[in-house]
């Protein structure tokens, strides 16, 4: 092409030279001063010309619109309908489009970093293993010029797959970084290979034998060697982060490696005792910012779990919340360049406060200098959500689930995004996918089955939750929405008997929201008729509500259930009061997708107290 544009760029000189002297006639080419005014055909040519001008304009415009509206179509999924997933029967990472399930093939420059092999004889050195792989792949994902898969994905596999190509076709990689870690006596030995999934070949090998204290050299070495070998090419911004040293505290950086790595389990709900593992990382924390005080890294990390466990209401003091946001001013303070600070100031103020245009442009920041980070995007998504922009949301969540396609939570966001605009269609295809990776998801059941609920087929909601196994019921999800599918159904006896072993809160994902059960217990019995017994539970819920309605993080939610309690003891006012509170708070112009739940329960107590019209305008909202 380049020559091409070269030859034509040369001849147009002489060209135009040529066209300006000379002139074509019926008798030959002749010299433009000696071809006489009747011996000219140039205005016959120039009719010719412009009828072949518009006919060719006229063709140009069809095919175009041919191409855009058919054919299109018909070989690219839609960006509003796809949801990613990937499962042992697909060969690449599958996206749901209006005709099915296409494949997305792997790019070249595409890398997914497995878990290394712990080689230490003391086992408890696994956190170091992670924490090697996990910084080799964060450096890696810094790359613009490579596409490089998140952990999250790369953990379930083994150190050494069996199949390879299996794997990267799953993955929607092209090649593989395997590797393994022997620490011993302050001395760490690294083995790694680079391998082309598709023939099983070498790109590029090698042994690092180091002290502990030169692991940061390895990691930047590796992510150079990776790189050349992948032919990325490296902004000069990128070269100079490769070779950055977070620290120079090797103590400091020990004990951040083992906070992330309880942070970890935290995240997938492997920790053994959440609550204890959230206390010892945030101590794990400190500590390695006493070490050393100018760890940008730590402090950015603390600040993001801090952040974690107020949101999901591990810790709700307002105090956690401002220790957070100091953490993340600090690590700004120390390295305004650091993308892991952004993203843990994007949710100080998202999870924090709730505060979704400075949310964005941290993300946005934290996501401009890790190209590849899933969760930056999604980030991203999930504050559009927020904000009520769920159309916009799903293709940003697409976007992140190609980079990390096993997931879980992406495909099930991405059906929450549906289910939040009514696609009830597009949503049962996302919860299918998810449940083709991971067919025992109890999320994604009890998720699916309330969506089937929500779009009215409630035959086959009951159906998915009689396919969840008895005794599977983690912080009373399933037993929640087994007790809203019978409520349904106007049958309290079984409403009853699905909560009968029930945890005193019921925990309903889709809503952010905590149930009391004796509140549902009340409920069951006045659709019995057993209004005394009614009483009982709803003055037993209300009690239990009192904790919930003193801390600014439940406040809202305890205040929305107050009113359905207050409804059910017949305090007509009172229940209007808490509900209409309760949705001043978080209304669905602060949260446009919680504070849907909390209208609808304000819904609820309008029907009940006899408020119909009230409750009429509020479901047309």
């Amino acid at each position: 092409m380049k020559v091409l544009v070269a030859a034509l760029a040369i001849g147009f000189i002489p060209a135009l030279a040529f066209a300006w002297i000379f002139e074509l006639t019926p008798s030959g080419i002749k010299r433009d001063e000696d071809v006489a005014p009747q011996e000219s055909i140039a205005p016959r040519t120039a009719q010719r010309m412009n009828r072949m001008i518009m006919l060719g304009l006229v063709a140009a415009l069809g095919y175009f619109a041919i191409d855009k509206f058919v054919f299109t179509s018909q070989r690219e999924p839609s960006p509003s309908a796809q949801v990613a997933a990937s499962g042992a029967k697909t060969t690449s990472p599958t996206f749901i489009t209006k005709d099915g399930i296409d494949a997305v093939a792997p790019v070249a420059k595409s890398i997914a970093v497995l878990p290394f092999d712990n080689l230490s004889d003391d086992k408890a050195n696994v956190y170091f293993t992670i924490g090697m792989q996990d910084e080799i792949l964060t450096r890696l994902a810094g790359i613009r010029d490579l596409k490089v898969i998140s952990r999250t994905s790369t953990e379930q596999y083994a150190s050494h797959p069996p199949n390879l190509r299996v794997v990267a076709e799953q993955l929607g990689v092209a090649t593989v970084l395997e590797g393994s870690v022997q620490r011993a006596n302050g001395k760490v030995r690294i083995n790694l290979q680079l391998i082309d999934a598709s023939n099983d070949s070498h790109l590029w090998a090698k042994n690092y034998d180091r002290d502990v204290a030169d692991v940061f050299a390895v990691q930047s070495d590796v992510a150079e060697q990776v790189a050349t070998a992948l032919s990325a090419q490296l902004l000069p911004a990128e070269t100079v982060r490769l070779a950055s040293v977070p620290t120079t505290s090797s103590e400091a950086h020990e004990l951040l490696l083992q906070a992330r790595y309880l942070f970890n389990q935290l995240q997938t709900s492997t920790a053994n005792d959440p609550a204890v593992a959230a206390a010892r990382a945030v101590e794990l924390y400190r500590r390695a910012i006493a070490a050393d005080p100018e760890f940008a890294l730590a402090h950015a990390q603390l600040s993001y779990l801090l952040s974690y466990l107020h949101w999901y209401a591990v810790d709700t003091r307002p105090a956690v919340v401002t220790e957070s946001l100091d953490a993340a001013k600090r690590a700004l303070e120390l390295q305004p360049d650091l993308p892991e600070a952004h993203l843990a100031m994007g949710y100080v103020h998202y999870w924090g406060h709730r505060d979704y245009e400075p949310a964005l442009k941290e993300f946005a920041i934290a996501r401009d200098g890790m190209p590849n980070s899933a969760e930056a995007l999604a980030g991203i998504a999930y504050v559009h959500r927020r904000q009520g922009l769920f159309e916009q949301s799903i293709p940003e969540l697409l976007k992140a689930s190609l980079l990390d396609p096993r997931n879980l939570l992406l495909p099930r966001e991405i059906a929450a995004s549906y289910v939040a605009l009514r696609r009830y269609g597009d949503a049962e295809a996302a919860f299918a996918l998810a449940l083709e990776v991971s067919p025992g998801d109890v999320e994604a059941q009890v998720q699916r089955a309330t969506n089937q609920i929500l779009s009215g087929d409630l035959e086959k909601a009951e159906r998915l939750l009689d396919a969840i196994p008895q005794g599977t019921d983690p912080q009373g999800t399933v037993s929640l929405l087994r007790f809203k599918l019978h409520m349904l159904l106007r049958d309290p006896d079984a409403a009853l008997a699905s909560i009968a072993i029930s945890p005193e809160w019921l925990l309903a994902r889709f809503e952010h929201s905590a149930a009391p059960i004796a509140l549902l217990r009340g409920q069951a019995l006045a659709m019995k008729g057993d209004a005394a017994a009614a009483r009982v539970q709803f003055l037993k819920a209300q009690h239990a509500l009192q904790e919930p309605l003193q801390n600014p993080v439940t406040e809202a939610d305890a205040q929305s259930f107050l009113g359905l309690v207050k409804a059910g003891l017949g305090e007509k006012q009172t229940a209007l009061e808490a509900g209409r509170k309760a949705v001043e708070e978080l209304s669905m112009a602060r949260d446009a997708l919680v504070g849907g739940y909390t209208l609808e329960r304000l819904v609820r107590v309008e029907a009940q107290v006899g408020e119909a019209d009230s409750a009429i305008d509020h479901l047309r909202l």
